[in-house]
């Protein structure tokens, strides 16, 4: 199921049951459009014009996406080769093969994966494709990571007792200040057992080269801003955790091999790996 987050500039609306049917293609869907990005097939008319419109104020945001894709992909094969048999893909889109589970189980037939998502439409197409064993989508929101992890399906697929990756890639981008993402952190990590592991990505205006880029964009009917953190903001999610090498560096450079980028200076985010001692 993964995307890898619901995609730099946009932020999901309340989708009402009125939106269902005609509207829900008519109108472009966060989650959809990510998907798109990145070379998914669960997208409309309406999810590609509006991923053109915003390629047009800012093409680098392609090369992000995909940079941070082969990122996940890099980060969950180290960590399943290295025992981690739990991961939880929290912000995690709609299918783009090969997804988290399909990555882990290839390495190890008996990981366990929880995607989570506050997008009715990710959770509805990942709760109707998800019949593997050790699979599960749940509908749940980061900024409330107590109902995430008290929800039934999490309990009963991952022991908090034995070492977790979370996952949060482009993901903590949509959270502000006020919302404490930091605290959401370690609400998250105080609840994983010693040995877990996590995953983050985050976008940052360190490599922009145009200063007066608008990092704010019109998305649906609101306007949304990117929180843009640097890299000292963002090394404070790993608080109290040993970062794995080569530590948080820009997406293409964490531990590349095939398929790493040829352009990285076109990739504006930064990605880290850090264990719970």
């Amino acid at each position: 199921m993964k995307s890898s987050g619901p995609g730099i500039g946009l932020r999901t609306r309340e989708w009402r049951p009125a939106d269902h049917g005609r509207r829900a293609v008519s109108e472009a869907n966060p989650a959809r459009v990510y998907n798109y990005l990145v070379g998914g097939k669960d997208n409309y008319l309406a999810d590609y014009e509006q991923a053109q419109r915003f390629l047009g104020v800012a093409p680098e945001v392609r090369d992000t996406a995909l940079s941070n894709r082969r990122f996940v992909h890099r980060t969950v094969r180290h960590l399943a080769s290295g025992g981690i048999s739990q991961f939880l893909d929290i912000g995690a889109g709609l299918p783009a093969n090969p997804n988290v589970h399909e990555i882990a189980q290839a390495v190890n037939p008996r990981a366990r994966v929880v995607y989570a998502d506050n997008d009715p439409i990710v959770a509805s197409h990942g709760q109707a494709r998800l019949t593997v064993s050790g699979t599960t989508m749940v509908r749940a929101d980061v900024r409330s990571p107590d109902d995430l992890l008290g929800h039934e399906e999490l309990r009963r697929l991952l022991d908090p007792g034995q070492p977790v990756a979370i996952l949060l890639t482009l993901v903590l981008d949509y959270i502000e200040d006020r919302e404490d993402p930091i605290g959401i952190v370690r609400r998250l990590m105080d609840w994983a057992a010693p040995g877990s592991c996590l995953v983050l990505s985050h976008g940052t205006g360190d490599f922009t080269l145009d200063t007066d880029r608008e990092w704010e964009v019109i998305s649906f009917e609101d306007p949304v801003s990117l929180v843009a953190r640097d890299r000292d903001q963002i090394m404070e999610y790993f608080s109290g955790l040993e970062l794995l090498d080569p530590g948080l560096v820009q997406l293409p450079s964490w531990r590349p091999g095939i398929g790493a980028e040829s352009d990285p200076s076109r990739v504006w985010a930064y990605g880290g790996v850090a264990r719970k001692p």
